[in-house]
């Protein structure tokens, strides 16, 4: 069992505080940035960064649905970093500002399966992870 990592990121053309407040913005922006691989989303707590608590389920694939339970750190400007209560996933939005707007970054980290199954998802998932965020990141410069 390894680590695994999926990572995405976009330049956006608009300054990164406006793009930090659109990402640190759980209640109001972000159920719009969400493709059809969420489901039931919902914020439990807070609702704009650190201290937010939010809850959906993720369909990457059509037999592999997890069901997270967020709660949102800040450790630094422009870094939100979401920690599932249900697994050992995380994942960090990172927001900064490049000569071009703004470079929106997004990593997830999980403790991958042993195994045959451990090398499918390892090889797979990163990439399927990646095509849904970077739906996401579309929709977040559509919003900009």
């Amino acid at each position: 069992m390894g680590k695994v990592t999926a990572v995405a990121e976009r330049t956006i053309e608009a300054p990164a505080d406006k793009v930090r407040a659109l990402v640190a913005d759980y209640a109001e922006t972000r159920p719009k940035l969400l493709t059809e691989h969420y489901r039931d989303y919902e914020v439990t707590e807070g609702g704009v960064g650190a201290g937010t608590k939010a809850r959906w389920k993720l369909q990457a694939t059509s037999k592999r649905v997890r069901d997270v339970a967020a709660t949102v750190t800040e450790p630094s400007e422009g870094t939100l970093v979401e920690t599932d209560a249900n697994s050992s996933m995380v994942t960090t939005w990172t927001v900064r500002e490049v000569p071009d707007g703004s470079l929106v970054r997004i990593e997830t980290t999980w403790d991958g399966a042993g195994g045959i199954g451990g090398f499918f998802e390892k090889t797979f998932a990163p990439g399927g992870l990646k095509r849904i965020y970077e739906g996401v990141l579309g929709k977040l410069a559509e919003a900009v």
